[in-house]
């Protein structure tokens, strides 16, 4: 098994200061109480307090990286801090990279103006933080840029790339230097920052304000209100850090995105679960793939049986916990669709696919498509049915990004081939995988860790075929 890019600490240094900050939130009447304050106060719940957890989670996790783990000195940041070029060798390079940054956000401000649905329901909320923050930004990304041009080993990185592109001339030197590969891999680096971004900030509130509301005797009062607050606090600590990773994608932390997926059916299995594509396709009554036909969830199924709700609700928490774990190790790392450094360790020691795995057996698990209230067999086939689809779409999410990852670095490939042996989950899926092809085939499939895997851009899948 190779070393893990990130370490376990950086993480749960991020989920430490997220739980400082909900108690904080939570106890903030009785803060007020003992500073003084004049006046009633409530606990933080709103949601610029959700958008403050980010700084609360994302603090001790950079300064985990910097201190502990000492990842600005790692050659993959791409920085050598012995360099420190003079400002006048740089500047020219850093005036480009800043046009190029500056374009890219007008652009993004353009499509977040054009596309209806940022301007409705919880998108709203993340349009007026973007539009608090442009402003700052802008401002910021000027030293910021010309002062790690200084180290970059080399500066003209993909922004650089696109900057150019826009801001030269056709018979300027630079232009000649102009890597188109370059700028899509600026393009989808943004992208993806950008539709996830807002996506993310958009769902932070509503969870958060959850949590810190929560009444402690409403909560205890039975499994299914206990199992309900907990799933909902694991939620919002995977909410939380993964709206950091989208956010801070700063290359003195390493954790900068070193390329987008370049498939296209990589970007139609990741889209295809997120709004505005999402809507009408997946979840409850009348979308195309609903499984929740006349369903009630465990909380009816089992309202008479408290053993059976106390054995249910310990193993939808457990199947959440392994969906957060699966966040909280990523650390400052996590995103859709980008690769950001190999992680070996937490629940990818077990499974390649530790989010997804446990994510779709929590469908399963907690609406039970297969118990319907209208003793309907149809509806009950349509669930079952329509959530195997679901469930397929994220094994075509874990092949697209399996090819991606594949290709970028021999060091996933070593980890791949471990997992095909070694993996507590992966080991034995693809052992049963394996036999199914001997079956069909009369050959058997096995990892090879000295193969290279062969990957046809216009495909999704790798030249060995993953287990999950």
């Amino acid at each position: 098994m190779p070393k893990s890019d990130v370490s376990s600490g950086v993480g749960f240094a991020g989920l430490l200061g997220l739980m400082v900050w909900i108690l904080f939130c939570r106890s903030f009447p009785l803060i007020a109480e003992f500073a003084g304050f004049e006046g009633e106060y409530g606990v933080l719940s709103g949601p610029y307090a959700s958008v403050t957890a980010m700084l609360f989670t994302a603090g001790p996790m950079a300064l985990w990286s910097l201190l502990v783990d000492r990842v600005h000195l790692r050659p993959s940041t791409g920085l050598d801090w012995s360099l420190k070029r003079p400002i006048e060798k740089t500047i020219g390079v850093s005036a480009i990279k800043i046009i190029g940054l500056w374009a890219t956000w007008a652009v993004l401000g353009g499509l977040y103006c054009l596309c209806r649905w940022y301007w409705d329901g919880s998108y709203l909320f993340a349009m007026e933080v973007l539009g608090i923050t442009i402003l700052p930004l802008i401002v910021l990304s000027v030293p910021y840029v010309i002062w790690l041009d200084r180290f970059m080993v080399d500066p003209k990185d993909s922004t650089w790339h696109f900057g150019a592109l826009i801001a030269t001339s056709s018979s300027s030197d630079e232009r000649r230097e102009i890597d188109m590969e370059g700028v899509k891999k600026h393009w989808r680096a943004w992208i993806i920052k950008g539709f996830f971004g807002a996506f993310m900030i958009s769902i932070l509130p509503s969870g958060f304000a959850t949590i810190v509301e929560a009444n402690a005797q409403t909560v205890l009062s039975n499994p299914f209100e206990i199992g309900m607050f907990l799933i909902a606090f694991l939620f919002v600590v995977d909410v939380q850090i993964g709206t950091v990773g989208y956010l801070f994608t700063l290359r003195p932390l390493d954790a900068h995105i070193r390329s987008g997926n370049p498939f296209v059916s990589g970007w139609l299995a990741a889209l295809l679960c997120y709004p505005p594509f999402v809507w009408g396709i997946i979840g409850s009554n009348n979308q195309i793939l609903s499984y929740e036909g006349a369903t009630a969830g465990w909380g009816h199924w089992f309202a008479d049986q408290p053993g059976l709700m106390w054995i249910w609700a310990v193993w939808l928490v457990f199947l959440t916990a392994i969906y957060a774990w699966a966040t909280v190790v990523f650390g400052i790392r996590f995103s859709n669709l980008t690769y950001r450094g190999v992680l070996t360790n937490g629940p990818y020691r077990y499974t390649r696919h530790p989010a997804y795995l446990s994510k779709n057996l929590f469908w399963w698990c907690s609406v039970m498509p297969f118990l319907v209230t209208n003793g309907s067999v149809t509806d009950m086939t349509r669930n079952c049915f329509f959530l195997l689809v679901v469930n397929a779409i994220y094994y075509w999410r874990a092949r697209t990004e399996e090819a991606h990852l594949l290709a970028e670095d021999p060091k996933y490939r070593v980890y791949y081939d471990w997992m095909e042996e070694n993996g507590m989950v992966t080991s034995r899926l693809a052992r049963i995988q394996r036999a199914l092809w001997g079956k069909f085939t009369g050959q058997t499939y096995g990892a090879r860790s000295d193969a290279e895997p062969q990957v046809d851009q216009g495909s999704s899948y790798p030249g060995r075929e993953p287990a999950e």
